[in-house]
């Protein structure tokens, strides 16, 4: 055993001493060539498909009652579109999203529980408008399509 270690030591001393630097080193760098980047498919993060959905979910795609509709303005549209898209995708069953337009207008959605039907999800809503005094409801069922959009695939005035 003490050969071993009369051996052993000397290797280790020699092995780290050609580890250490005694002087300055220079390195040179050779040129970098870049290789042309060929683009690829850019998926989409669940962020922007959320975004994408929410631009292609539309409340005039059956989602509330024609006459209401003819009533809304542009920014009515907007939050009962968007109020639709999150109460569908993010929404507890009977609790209503709330949304509030121009002069006045108002509406909510109500969602029930996911159910699915031919490998989609799907989802009873009921969606309230208030125009002008008058209450417009439009009730029924939306499924989210592979590319995320809700489609409206039963409705009842």
């Amino acid at each position: 055993m003490n050969r071993i270690a009369l051996i052993a030591a000397p290797l280790l001393a020699l092995t780290l001493a050609g580890c250490a630097s005694t002087g300055p080193t220079q390195v040179a760098q050779a040129p970098v060539v870049m290789a042309p980047v060929t683009p690829q498919p850019l998926v989409a993060s669940p962020a922007q498909t959320t975004q994408q959905a929410l631009l292609t979910t539309s409340v005039a795609n059956g989602f509330v009652d024609p006459a209401a509709l003819a009533v809304m303005t542009a920014k009515d549209s907007a939050e009962a579109n968007s109020a639709q898209f999150y109460a569908l995708q993010f929404g507890r069953p009977g609790a209503p999203r709330q949304w509030a337009g121009d002069k006045g207008t108002t509406g909510t959605v109500a969602v029930g529980p996911y159910v699915r039907v031919n490998n989609l999800d799907c989802r009873d809503f009921t969606h309230t408008v208030k125009a002008n005094g008058q209450d417009y409801v439009k009730k029924g069922t939306a499924c989210r399509e592979q590319n995320g959009n809700w489609a409206v695939v039963q409705g009842a005035a």
